[in-house]
């Protein structure tokens, strides 16, 4: 005699799927502020070669996180890259004249050429003009909701070069996300959304 195969109610699906749904809803204290918090990674500052900031912040916080560190005598330099073509301009150099004008001084500053599109690319361009430079440490600055992925992705592709030079990732504000309530403003919606996004495509190798 065939077997016969089993399966549940619809009523009761519907009913375990109601429940799972209150719960999140109930529980969405817990979970959504761990989604934030789990975008981050921040090793903190210290004595380095080199601070380098990434492209992608059109604010000017991840730049004046480093011209900080500058001041405070963590490093002696900051390399600045941000491969957009902006208005006829590349976003690295947008970036370094705004910390200029903010009264910073301009010999802190040096652009890494590239042409990058995502922060793969970008950690080749960079880590390349730290080899260059014969960087030994350096402080990778970015945003805290890229900052966990960024680390992964800069550590990834040091290791397939085959040149490891000490990193600290130093997380910088953003002018919308915070990680205990991101959920409350849509442009930190939008950026969690996004991040989370590229985080799985990262995993899967796309």
């Amino acid at each position: 005699m065939a077997r016969r195969n089993w399966s549940a109610p619809k009523p009761f699906l519907a009913l375990v799927v109601s429940l799972v749904l209150l719960a999140a809803f109930l529980l969405r204290g817990l979970w959504l502020p761990a989604l934030g918090w789990a975008l981050i990674h921040d090793d903190g500052p210290a004595k380095a070669d080199f601070a380098v900031v990434l492209g992608g912040d059109y604010n000017g916080l991840r730049i004046e996180q480093a011209a900080g560190l500058v001041r405070a005598g963590y490093v002696p330099m900051v390399l600045v890259s941000g491969p957009s073509f902006l208005y006829g301009a590349y976003e690295r150099e947008l970036a370094i004249a705004f910390i200029v004008r903010q009264g910073y001084p301009p010999q802190w500053f040096a652009a890494i050429p590239g042409r990058a599109l995502n922060t793969r690319d970008e950690a080749y361009e960079v880590l390349a003009e730290l080899r260059r430079r014969d960087a030994h440490s350096f402080l990778l600055i970015t945003s805290d909701y890229h900052s966990g992925r960024a680390s992964r992705t800069f550590r990834g592709v040091a290791r397939e070069i085959g040149y490891t030079p000490t990193m600290r990732t130093v997380a910088a504000p953003d002018k919308y996300f915070r990680a205990s309530d991101w959920w409350r403003n849509r442009e930190a919606r939008k950026v969690v959304f996004l991040e989370w996004t590229k985080t799985a495509a990262s995993a899967i190798g796309l």
